[in-house]
C-alpha cells in the first residue's frame, strides 16, 4: 500500500480532474504545492458514470453555455450566485415593483382614499380652531407659573447655581485644588453674566412700561405672544396643551415577526416543517408591510407545498394568534400568481359590528348599466354588482343576509325608471312588499296559487326573451353593433328592449314544487343562456342549495354568485362553483349571527372578494319605494302590477305524463330515456327543444329529473336505436309506470273534486 508520504504517490493537481482542458504549464513530478477550487473539484464529481448517448463537446444537442467535463455535461454551472445583469434589465429575472403606489392603481380607491384623507385633515382643522379659546384659556392660566421657572432659569444660570452640587462635593472631599478651580471658573461666569442679566432685566421693565402707557393693537399682540410664551413655558409634563382630534388606533402594528409567529402558531406541518429546517426563508414576504385602508395588508409566499386554503381552514386559530377579533382577519389568496401566494389583510375595526349604509338611501335616481352598490369589502371600498349580461345566485342558510341583500339590489333596479321589475317572494313575510307599487309583476306568498304565479312569471319572461332575440336581430348595425342591449337601445322605449329585471327570492320553493317545478326549472334556464345579451336578468335567491332545489343547469350558467354562510362543501360549491371550496373560496368560515351579511362574491369583480352587503331596514327601503314610484309616474313607466292591472296566472300548458304517452305506442313496453325526449322535443319545440340541445346523458338525466315529481323510477332497459343498430342496456322507461302514475293521479284529482 502507498503510504500518503510514499515519495512515489503524486499529489493531485487541477489538471487530474480536467484532463481534456489545456494547460499553460505541466510541471514534472515532483514535491509541487497547487491551490484547488474546491468547487471546482466537486463539479468534476460525478455520482453516476456517463451515459453512452451523452452529447460531446461537438455535439449540436449540447446546451449552450454547458461546461463538458469528458464525456458529461454540467448543466448547473459553479458560481451560479452570479447575477445576469442582462436578463434583469430586460425584465426576464426579475419582477419589477409598481411605481404607482397600491392605493393609486383604481380610480375608486384612489378616490377613496384622499376622500378620507380630506374628511380627516377638515376634521383636524375644525376641531383645533373650535378649541383655540380652550387653548388661550390654558396658556394664560399658566403663564404665572411660567413666570416663576423664567425668573429661576435667569437666577441659576446668572450666579451658575447648577455647579454648587459639584463644588459641595470638593468641599466634602476636602480637595482644594478642585475647589479653587472650580470657585474661579464660577466667579468668571458670574460677572460675564450679571451685567447680562440686568440688561435684559431692564429692557423687559421698559417694554413694559411701553406697553401699559398706551395700549395699542400691536401692543397687546405683544403681551399676548409674551403670556402664551409663558404658558408653553408652565406646561406640565403630563398635560399637554394642544389635544388629539383623532385618538391613535390602539391596534398594533402588523409586523413579519408577528405574521410569522402566527402562522407558526397554526400548526399546519408544511410551515412547521419549513420552520424547523430553515426558519428565515420558509415564509417570505414579496412586498412591504403596508397600511391598505383601515388595516394593515402583508403579501407573502407560503413555504412550498402549502396553499391558502391550509390556512383558511384555520382563520380562527389565526385570529387567536393575532390577538385580533375574527371579524378583522381576512387571508386570501392570489391564483393568478399561484396557489402559495397568501394575501392578509388584518383590519382596525371588526367587520361584523359593522353596518353598511347603502349610498342609494340618498340618491334620486339610479342607472342598472353602471352596477348595484352591493355593499363593502373589509378595506371599507364600495363593491357594485354588474347587472346587465349577467344572472345573479344569491344563498345562505336562513337568517344569514339573504333577503337584506336583494332588497339592496331591489333598490337599485327600481330607481332606475327604465328598468322592468318583476318581483317575487316566496317566503311569504312580505320582505319585498314596499317594491310593490313600482313592479310590473309582484307576488308574496308560499301557497299555489303564489307559486303557480312565479311559474307563469317565467313561461313569459321566455317568450320574452324569444321576442326580444327577434327584435334584436332587425336592428341596423350602426345602433347595435354587438347585437346587446345597451343604454342607448334601452331608451328607445319602442323597441321594448328596455332592461327587465326578475328576483324569485326562496327560489327552491319553485323549483322543487311537484307539479311547476320542472318546468320553471327549464324555462330558468333557457333565460340565463339567452336572456343575458338581452336585457333580461335574472336574480335568483335560495337558503335550500342541493341538486333538487337548485337544478344544476341554473347554478352551473349564472355568471355572479353570493354566497353568505352555508353549512358544508357541498352547498358551498353549488352556489360559488364547481372547486370554489377547494380553491380556498369557503363561505363556511363565516360566523353565525356574527358575519350575518357577509359573504363571498365571485364573477363581479377580477378575484374573489369577501363583501359585507348593505342593510335596509322596512322603513328605508319604503323611502326609496316611495322616490322611485314618483320617478315612474313622472316619466310615465309604471305599468302591470303597479297600476292595478291583474295577470291572469296560467297553468302550464302541457301534460308530460300525457305527452309521454302520445310519443310512445301502447307496443312499446319500454323506451331509451333519450328516445322519449326526442320524440318530446318534434312534439312541443317550444317546451322540449331545449332537452335536445344537452348531451345524450343529460339529456336521460333530464327526463329522469322530470319524472320524479309524479314518483316515476327510471331504470336500465334492453332496446336499440331508432336508427338501427346493435341492442344494448341504456336508462330507459316502462310505458305501464307513465299509465299508473296517471290514473293514481286523475283518481285523487277526482276524488278531492267530488268532496
Amino acid at each position: 500500500m502507498t503510504q500518503p508520504n510514499d515519495p512515489g504517490e503524486r499529489p493531485a493537481r487541477d489538471w487530474d480532474l480536467f484532463p481534456d482542458e489545456p494547460h499553460d504549464q505541466m510541471p514534472d513530478d515532483g514535491p509541487v504545492a497547487e491551490v484547488v477550487s474546491i468547487e471546482t473539484a466537486r463539479a468534476g464529481r460525478h455520482p453516476y458514470p456517463p451515459a453512452e448517448d451523452a452529447p460531446t463537446p461537438t455535439d449540436p444537442e449540447t446546451p449552450t453555455g454547458a461546461r463538458v467535463l469528458g464525456d458529461a455535461v454540467q448543466v448547473d454551472q459553479p458560481g451560479g450566485e452570479r447575477r445576469d445583469w442582462w436578463a434583469e434589465l430586460e425584465g426576464k429575472a426579475s419582477t419589477r415593483r409598481r411605481i404607482v403606489p397600491l392605493w393609486l392603481r383604481s380610480r375608486t380607491e384612489a378616490v377613496h382614499t384622499l376622500s378620507w384623507m380630506g374628511r380627516h385633515y377638515a376634521h383636524v382643522t375644525g376641531y383645533q380652531l373650535t378649541h383655540t379659546p380652550l387653548y388661550a384659556g390654558r396658556l394664560a392660566y399658566r403663564s404665572p407659573r411660567g413666570l416663576v421657572r423664567l425668573v429661576g432659569g435667569m437666577v441659576r444660570w446668572t450666579f451658575d447655581l447648577e455647579g454648587e452640587p459639584v463644588r459641595v462635593a470638593a468641599v466634602q472631599k476636602a480637595d482644594p485644588e478642585i475647589y479653587l478651580k472650580l470657585s474661579r471658573q464660577r466667579d468668571s461666569r458670574v460677572r460675564l453674566r450679571v451685567p447680562i442679566a440686568l440688561a435684559v432685566l431692564i429692557t423687559l421693565l421698559i417694554v413694559a412700561l411701553i406697553v401699559t402707557a398706551a395700549p395699542t393693537a400691536a401692543q397687546w399682540g405683544t403681551l399676548a405672544v409674551a403670556l402664551a410664551a409663558l404658558g408653553v413655558l408652565g406646561k406640565p409634563a403630563d398635560r399637554p396643551l394642544i389635544e388629539r382630534a383623532v385618538l391613535a388606533s390602539t391596534v398594533e402594528k402588523l409586523t413579519s415577526d408577528i405574521v410569522i409567529r402566527a402562522l407558526t402558531a397554526l400548526s399546519i406541518p408544511g410551515i412547521t416543517q419549513a420552520m424547523s429546517k430553515n426558519p428565515k426563508d420558509a415564509i417570505r414576504f414579496v412586498a412591504p408591510i403596508t397600511r391598505d385602508g383601515p388595516g394593515w395588508r402583508a403579501d407573502l409566499d407560503l413555504p412550498y407545498g402549502v396553499t391558502v386554503g391550509d390556512v383558511l381552514d384555520k382563520r380562527d386559530r389565526l385570529s387567536g394568534a393575532l390577538r385580533r377579533p375574527l371579524g378583522a382577519i381576512w387571508p386570501e389568496g392570489d391564483s393568478s400568481i399561484h396557489e402559495g401566494r397568501l394575501i392578509l389583510w388584518v383590519g382596525d375595526k371588526d367587520l361584523s359590528k359593522t353596518i353598511v349604509t347603502s349610498p342609494l338611501l340618498k340618491a334620486t335616481i339610479h342607472d342598472v348599466f353602471k352596477g348595484i352598490p352591493l355593499g363593502n369589502d373589509p378595506r371599507g371600498r364600495a363593491v357594485k354588482v354588474p347587472l346587465i349580461q349577467h344572472n345573479v345566485l344569491i344563498g345562505s342558510l336562513p337568517g344569514q343576509g339573504k333577503t337584506a341583500t336583494v332588497r339592496e339590489l331591489g333598490a337599485g333596479i327600481v330607481l332606475d325608471p327604465t328598468t322592468e321589475g318583476w318581483f317575487h317572494e316566496l317566503k311569504g313575510t312580505g320582505d319585498l312588499d314596499p317594491y310593490e307599487k313600482v313592479c310590473h309583476r309582484y307576488v308574496s306568498g308560499i301557497h299555489d296559487e303564489a307559486i303557480a304565479y312565479a311559474a307563469d312569471s317565467l313561461t313569459l319572461l321566455r317568450k320574452e326573451v324569444m321576442r326580444r332575440a327577434a327584435t334584436l336581430k332587425t336592428l341596423p348595425p350602426d345602433l347595435c353593433p354587438d347585437k346587446r342591449v345597451t343604454r342607448q337601445i334601452a331608451d328607445k322605449r319602442s323597441l321594448g328592449l328596455h332592461p327587465l329585471v326578475c328576483i324569485i327570492d326562496e327560489c327552491q320553493n319553485l323549483f322543487a314544487h311537484a307539479t311547476y317545478g320542472a318546468k320553471a326549472g327549464e324555462d330558468a334556464e333557457f333565460i340565463i343562456k339567452l336572456g343575458r345579451a338581452l336585457g333580461v336578468v335574472l336574480i335568483l335567491a335560495t337558503q335550500r342549495p342541493d341538486k333538487d332545489s337548485l337544478p344544476t343547469g341554473i347554478s352551473a350558467n349564472v355568471s355572479i354568485r353570493y354566497c353568505l354562510r352555508v353549512a358544508g362543501q357541498i352547498e358551498n360549491d353549488m352556489i360559488l362553483g364547481t372547486s370554489a371550496y377547494k380553491n380556498g373560496i369557503r363561505a363556511t368560515v363565516f360566523v353565525p349571527e356574527a358575519d350575518a351579511g357577509t359573504g363571498y362574491l365571485v364573477g363581479a369583480t377580477p378575484m374573489p372578494k369577501v363583501v359585507k352587503s348593505a342593510y335596509l331596514d322596512t322603513p328605508q327601503t319604503q323611502l326609496i319605494a316611495d322616490r322611485a314610484h314618483a320617478l315612474r309616474k313622472a316619466a310615465g313607466t309604471l305599468t302591470g302590477h303597479a297600476l292595478g292591472e291583474g295577470p291572469t296566472v296560467t297553468a302550464p300548458t302541457h301534460d308530460l305524463l300525457a305527452d309521454i304517452l302520445s310519443v310512445v305506442g301502447p307496443a312499446e313496453v319500454k323506451v331509451w330515456n333519450e328516445i322519449v325526449v326526442a320524440r318530446l322535443a318534434e312534439l312541443r319545440p317550444e317546451v322540449y327543444g331545449p332537452w335536445m340541445e344537452l348531451e345524450a346523458d343529460a339529456r336521460a338525466a333530464q327526463l329522469t329529473t322530470a319524472l320524479k315529481p309524479h314518483g316515476i323510477k327510471t331504470g336500465q332497459v334492453w332496446g336499440t336505436p331508432e336508427t338501427g343498430g346493435k341492442g344494448a342496456n341504456r336508462r330507459g322507461i316502462t310505458r305501464d309506470d307513465i299509465t299508473t302514475a296517471i290514473t293514481q293521479r286523475d283518481g285523487k284529482q277526482g276524488s278531492g273534486t267530488g268532496s
